[in-house]
């Protein structure tokens, strides 16, 4: 449907592309209703995506990844949202977790998790969010007091995606006495068969009901002083690096689902009638697709170059906040604006656009909220 050639994929990306697409046609998308009813996505699963050898798509083959790039990673990405497939967290578990050990863990724990990561033996997950606050991490309680060769964790975390499926948690917690300007903050990794640590409630969405988000708590749970991921008091620095990446996995996702929802209102309205003829043929509603198109059309591009400029790596932390911002809320626009196009069919909950309709409100939270997304660019664009 978008007209604009998209040039930065190379034929090997649309091979890997057509594989992806097979197998997420043959294992996720039948099954997806399933999952979603069952409240998880069934931990066979992780190893089949790891045997197709889409898990770790970008990470290094000497790992066990797939010796690509974010481009491979997006290929996957788009493909998911494509189906609305909402519930397997390959996205948090290859391009946001991944790329922790990679670029900050020790040779030791890249050896032990990373090629169990790409088989898809050991999901992961970061818990950084608290009772207290989201993405202000200056308010973060959780605390890891070193005892001997250990670290001594206690605390609590909630909304953590995936945390039931994961094999180890990464945990943002204090290690200092303050945490004022990046100080006192570390990244720790956590196994979830480590004594101390419990799973509290399994929280009860509105939508996205496959995908897994957990309270944790860690009481003198006892973690090896070689799980520490970086350098101690240096996790703020670490997790403002990665976070340019985590938002445009939420873009690229956005996009692809806005896509996805306007190709499937073009195929209703040729075929919903209303005062005897298809509601294609009234003039609002040529208009109404005509605007969407036009408004997704204009994002595609603008994550496209922003994809191109993530790996060169020149994309910083304010152009990924306004491309997160612009790109999660169109897609709550275009979920809206197709819904009503289906009428009451739109508002029932087995059709794929309701679901699409409540799963986009989450992506406007994810990742940071809209608001904090405005308050990195207001504040980029006064400053002196």
């Amino acid at each position: 449907m978008i007209d604009i050639p998209r040039t930065i994929f190379q034929e090997e990306h649309e091979i890997f592309r057509q594989s992806v697409r097979r197998f997420i046609e043959a294992e996720i998308a039948p099954h997806h209703d399933d999952w979603e009813r069952a409240g998880e996505v069934p931990a066979e699963v992780w190893k089949k995506v790891g045997d197709a050898g889409i898990l770790c798509p970008a990470m290094s083959d000497d790992f066990g990844g797939g010796g690509g790039d974010f481009l491979h990673s997006s290929v996957v990405i788009e493909e998911l949202a494509r189906v609305g497939a909402t519930g397997p967290c390959f996205a948090l578990h290859s391009d946001v977790i991944a790329p922790y050990l990679i670029n900050f863990g020790s040779e030791q724990l890249k050896q032990k998790w990373l090629p169990k990561m790409a088989a898809g033996i050991a999901p992961g997950a970061i818990a950084m969010t608290e009772p207290g606050g989201g993405s202000d991490v200056q308010s973060i309680a959780t605390r890891a007091v070193r005892d001997g060769n250990d670290w001594v964790l206690n605390g609590q975390k909630v909304y953590i995606s995936n945390a039931r499926p994961a094999a180890f948690i990464i945990v943002a917690c204090k290690t200092g006495d303050e945490i004022s300007g990046g100080k006192g903050l570390s990244l720790i990794l956590v196994e979830t068969d480590r004594p101390g640590f419990d799973y509290g409630r399994r929280f009860e969405k509105i939508g996205s009901h496959a995908q897994d988000l957990s309270e944790l708590f860690f009481n003198e749970c006892r973690i090896p002083a070689e799980n520490l991921i970086g350098n101690e008091g240096e996790g703020f620095f670490h997790l403002m690096k990665m976070l340019p990446q985590e938002r445009l996995v939420q873009a690229v996702r956005a996009v692809s689902s806005c896509e996805a929802m306007l190709e499937w209102t073009i195929e209703f309205v040729k075929t919903r009638k209303a005062f005897g003829r298809p509601i294609a043929g009234f003039q609002n509603t040529s208009f109404r697709l005509a605007e969407l198109y036009s408004d997704i059309l204009a994002q595609r591009v603008l994550v496209d170059r922003c994809l191109e400029l993530h790996i060169a790596g020149n994309m910083g932390t304010t152009l990924a906040a306004a491309l997160k911002m612009t790109t999660t809320e169109l897609q709550g626009r275009v979920a809206d604006a197709c819904l009503q196009m289906f009428g009451a069919a739109g508002y029932m909950k087995e059709t794929p656009i309701a679901r699409a309709f409540i799963d986009a409100r989450q992506t406007r939270i994810a990742g940071g909220t809209v608001e904090i997304m405005k308050h990195i660019v207001g504040r980029a664009l006064l400053k002196d």
